[in-house]
């Protein structure tokens, strides 16, 4: 293909041009004739056909220069405009990233949380990053505050009414906690009745677990969770009724 730049913002495409060389540099045959058919195509199209043709590798190196030098988080929509690419390419080149970041060895990696990647130190070079800016290598967090961390981590997004019928207790103290050191967010508001607030995990939580996403949690299952403390709570109703009929037998 051959691409004219004209003044307008298009790209004039001509279709390929089949040359039949014979024995001398003389002797040759050109198809189709002098008139081909012109194509033409916008710049931003020009340019979308041109990322689509660029290899996993090639947009993973690209998207890692982004994100270093935005020095934030950036959206998925974000990515997908700056690359002209569709979501599967996205995915792809992400994940092509990931593996290679982490396969390396190299100092940072790549994290993602909902909707949003961004590049992140190593977490096992946790104690120089540290030491360089001065920062305490561990944050102490209470036991209660840990039993609130996990049941958000794993049952997120999840209501203050929610993470107090697991754990039975007042939950109170623990979520301020949490919501101080940055660990867990107010994400919005649940569509019932008093539109209760909902909380989940932040990107300082992967951080400073060592996670890239979430989806690198322990895996548990949540219904053996349920099936334990139910088993807890009937067996604690039979002991009471031991108890009553005895001190009724007694009386």
């Amino acid at each position: 293909l051959v691409g004219l730049i004209t003044r307008r913002p298009e790209v004039r495409v001509l279709p390929p041009l089949l040359f039949i060389f014979g024995a001398h540099p003389g002797a040759c045959a050109c198809f189709p004739p002098l008139h081909p058919m012109v194509y033409s195509l916008t710049m931003e199209q020009a340019e979308q056909i041109t990322h689509q043709q660029l290899s996993d590798k090639q947009l993973a190196v690209a998207i890692e220069s982004i994100l270093f030098v935005s020095g934030r988080p950036l959206e998925y929509t974000e990515l997908r405009k700056l690359l002209a690419i569709n979501d599967k390419r996205l995915a792809s080149a992400l994940q092509t990233l990931a593996y290679d970041l982490a396969s390396q060895g190299r100092g940072i990696r790549l994290q993602s949380s909902g909707e949003q990647v961004q590049l992140v130190t190593a977490p096992e070079n946790a104690r120089y990053i540290a030491a360089l800016l001065g920062l305490p290598q561990t944050a102490k967090l209470t036991t209660a505050a840990l039993e609130t961390l996990s049941v958000i981590a794993y049952r997120q997004p999840i209501t203050r009414g929610q993470i107090e019928a697991m754990r039975g207790v007042n939950s109170d103290r623990a979520l301020a906690s949490l919501l101080q050191h940055g660990l867990v967010a107010e994400i919005g508001r649940a569509q019932t009745i008093g539109r209760p607030a909902l909380f989940s995990t932040t990107t300082e939580f992967l951080q400073q677990f060592g996670l890239s996403k979430l989806a690198d949690l322990p895996h548990i299952t949540i219904s053996s969770i349920d099936g334990a403390q139910s088993n807890r709570a009937a067996e604690t109703k039979p002991t009471s009724t031991t108890q009553q009929s005895k001190t009724e037998s007694e009386g």
